[in-house]
């Protein structure tokens, strides 16, 4: 039942975003970033140094701006009881029928 609950969350998800009408109002930035190069450890089994992190220095950015018009989507779920069936298993009880399963 869960199943049939998350193919109906998932379905009601992708019509929703397939639905969407975006528009693109400004361009973005990428925000400018200037790394020192650090020491790195040489290429051995043995380590030989311990080598550290580079220095980053990050200068901001902007993020570009979008307006979403998304459209209403209502989704109900509901407790269904569903009957199943019993089910009797019967095990070979003796050797013979072990060795007539088995071959």
């Amino acid at each position: 039942m869960n199943a049939i609950k998350n193919v109906l969350a998932i379905g009601g998800l992708v019509t929703s975003i397939a639905a969407c009408d975006i528009q693109k109002t400004e361009d973005g930035e990428m925000p400018k970033v200037s790394i020192d190069p650090g020491e790195v450890p040489e290429y051995r089994i043995e380590k030989t140094d311990d080598g550290r992190a580079p220095d980053i220095d990050v200068e901001g950015g902007k993020m570009p701006e979008y307006d979403v018009d998304m459209p209403e989507v209502d989704v109900d779920s509901k407790t269904v009881e569903v009957e199943v069936p019993d089910v009797d298993v019967e095990m070979p009880g003796d050797d013979e029928d072990v060795d007539r399963v088995s071959e």
